[in-house]
């Protein structure tokens, strides 16, 4: 049964959650232990519930109650749901809800590299991309493009940040990821657990991403850098491959996100 709260000016829980703590302090919010994270719109949130992450509260406007949340409400169990009408909700908070419904959730102890990529064959690999826009369109092409994990170096974006989950369509919830212990010498670590990794570079020796070498590879790592800058050296240097997209009209490369759903097309096959 849903316990349904009205908010006003007054409602420190709702202020604090919602709207006041930054995306850092939720992740830290009971340390030692797993922190909040909060996901934005029905859909996210259902994924984040098929996923098994645990409701810590929501915040939506009465008419979502028994509207566009009314078939996921009960699986939330007794958390508070505050709620209010929209210009309540936007007087209280200072942002406008559009997309229907947030909810905190508890964070789960992630699992380590070696775990998640037992039985992976192929993976993505992410070195310190820190937007959350990127993060969420890598997370939902390597959904839709038969990546069977991320790994992250500990620089990259947090892939539960609100953002992130948004505009991965909730898939940060679908696709298994974690972060990597070693962020310099990943690529050995990668090595170790099987896999040959092929980092997407412009360099001298790139060779095409439609080499049929690459197809023949029965694991592979495919490795993306930040933006702007994107791999460093020493990440080129100790992949086992340096991969290009070829370009036309002078273009020298792609961004990362979109990168990544060429790379996941082309080598998840």
């Amino acid at each position: 049964m849903s316990n349904i709260i009205e908010i006003n000016n007054n409602s420190t829980d709702v202020l604090q959650i919602f709207a006041l703590l930054s995306e850092p302090q939720l992740l830290h919010y009971f340390e030692p232990e797993p922190g909040l994270f909060i996901a934005e719109s029905p859909k996210v949130i259902e994924r984040a519930l098929n996923a098994g992450y645990e409701p810590f509260s929501l915040l939506m406007e009465h008419k979502d109650i028994t509207g566009q949340m009314k078939e996921l409400l009960p699986r939330c169990g007794d958390v508070p749901v505050y709620t209010a009408d929209f210009n309540e909700l936007t007087a209280v908070t200072g942002f406008k809800l559009i997309r229907g419904a947030l909810c905190a959730f508890r964070r789960k102890t992630v699992p380590t590299a070696e775990e998640l990529c037992k039985s992976a064959r192929r993976i993505a690999v992410l070195e310190n991309v820190v937007n959350p826009t990127n993060i969420g369109a890598i997370f939902r092409s390597a959904a839709a493009l038969n990546m069977d994990a991320v790994l992250l170096t500990p620089a990259c974006c947090d892939p539960l940040y609100r953002r992130s989950s948004r505009v991965s369509m909730g898939t940060v919830f679908q696709v298994p990821w974690t972060y990597l212990a070693d962020e310099h010498d990943y690529p050995q670590q990668l090595r170790d657990m099987g896999f040959r990794t092929a980092a997407m570079a412009l360099s001298d020796d790139s060779i095409s991403i439609d080499s049929p070498e690459l197809a023949d590879i029965e694991k592979l790592a495919i490795v993306l850098g930040t933006e702007g800058e994107g791999l460093a050296d020493k990440t080129v240097a100790d992949c086992d491959y340096t991969v290009k997209i070829p370009m036309s009209h002078g273009v020298d490369s792609l961004n990362v996100a979109a990168a990544s759903a060429v790379a996941f097309w082309q080598l998840g096959r």
